[in-house]
């Protein structure tokens, strides 16, 4: 275990939700930490993928009924932004050193240290689940389990270096433009659910064009060099040991790495659940689509749903959920598998909104 550091917190702001916003200075620049629940609860920690932050990156997933009742009622969460993605972002100075993904698991230690925390669960999106793994890795004893979202594990190919340094050159010299931002939503979102019912752009889709407005460009830049200058995870994964929940949307650029990944890791310790006609961004697309299978994995911690809890599902509202059982294999269900070994299973979220 890494020793603590000398974490202060220089800001507090209440919040909307019954959270609270924590500014955390550590080592390596001050960090945004959005902490929402019961402090005394188990921990649960998310990391947004490049350019969002926690307010849009998991609303999807965690504003829903059926959410709060498994995910709210087990865990206090502390959504950490990256250095400069949190509401309201400054620019970060020119002058202050460039952080590598090393720099930004070690910022998520000192987090750690600095709330108390000894032992947590992870939930990273794409980058935020780099950035998570790399820190599972470092940390594997402060670990309890893994849920990644289109995650990465490989060095870039030169064909995403290549790319990557396009978007930088243009979040350099022309700040978050329009087509920056289109590149940005084509590595979140499915062709089919960019273009919306009838060519009508969602209010999704809107709500993340305002968040990528909303952004520092220079500071999305830093997280996407240091992204762009990963190195490759695949041999540590072996050795990775806490159990992992892996999704991937089958139209996500990720899709391969995903599997890769957890092939890697072995299905003893790693279950995978492809989402169907979905991107990247599993958590805003079809959030649905994943709460059976945590819910699953979660059981195998000892975890459940508060009882008594309204929800959608039970409700009849949405007969086409993937929370419905017949949309995801049955031996991810059975006791043997729960928090033991999640087979590979494929659902498919047809949400009629």
């Amino acid at each position: 275990m890494g020793e603590s550091s000398d974490s202060v917190s220089i800001d507090i702001d209440m919040v909307p939700l019954g959270g609270k916003e924590c500014v955390v200075k550590t080592s390596r620049g001050s960090v945004s930490v959005f902490v929402c629940g019961d402090q005394e609860k188990p921990a649960l920690i998310t990391y947004p993928d490049v350019a969002l932050n926690y307010s849009f990156c998991f609303q999807g997933l965690f504003f829903g009924p059926d959410a709060a009742s498994l995910l709210l009622h087990n865990f206090c969460i502390y959504h950490i932004d990256a250095s400069g993605h949190e509401l309201g972002a400054d620019e970060i100075y020119s002058d202050f050193p460039l952080l590598n993904v090393d720099d930004l698991a070690e910022q998520v230690a000192e987090v750690l240290d600095f709330f108390g925390l000894e032992k947590v669960l992870c939930l990273g999106v794409t980058a935020g689940a780099y950035i998570l793994t790399l820190f599972a890795m470092k940390y594997q004893e402060r670990v309890l389990g893994l849920i990644l979202v289109s995650p990465i594990c490989k060095a870039p190919s030169w064909t995403e270096w290549l790319y990557n340094k396009v978007l930088m050159n243009l979040l350099y010299f022309y700040g978050m433009c329009g087509v920056l931002k289109e590149c940005l939503l084509q590595r979140y979102f499915s062709k089919e659910f960019r273009s919306g019912e009838h060519g009508a752009e969602s209010d999704i889709i809107q709500a993340c064009r305002r968040v990528l407005d909303q952004g520092q460009s220079l500071n999305v830049m830093h997280f996407l060099q240091a992204i762009n200058e990963r190195h490759d995870l695949t041999k540590g994964l072996k050795e990775l040991q806490c159990k992992t929940l892996i999704f991937v949307g089958e139209s996500s650029p990720f899709h391969t790495e995903s599997l890769h990944m957890s092939a890697t890791m072995g299905s003893k310790n790693c279950g995978l659940v492809e989402v169907q006609a979905c991107g990247s961004l599993v958590t805003e697309e079809y959030p649905l689509a994943m709460l059976i299978p945590i819910e699953s994995f979660l059981m195998g911690f000892g975890y459940c749903k508060q009882p008594n809890f309204p929800s959608s599902s039970s409700n009849g509202s949405n007969p086409t959920s993937p929370l419905n059982h017949s949309c995801i294999a049955p031996e991810l269900l059975s006791p043997e598998s729960l928090g033991i070994k999640l087979k590979p299973i494929k659902t498919r979220a047809d949400i009629n909104i």
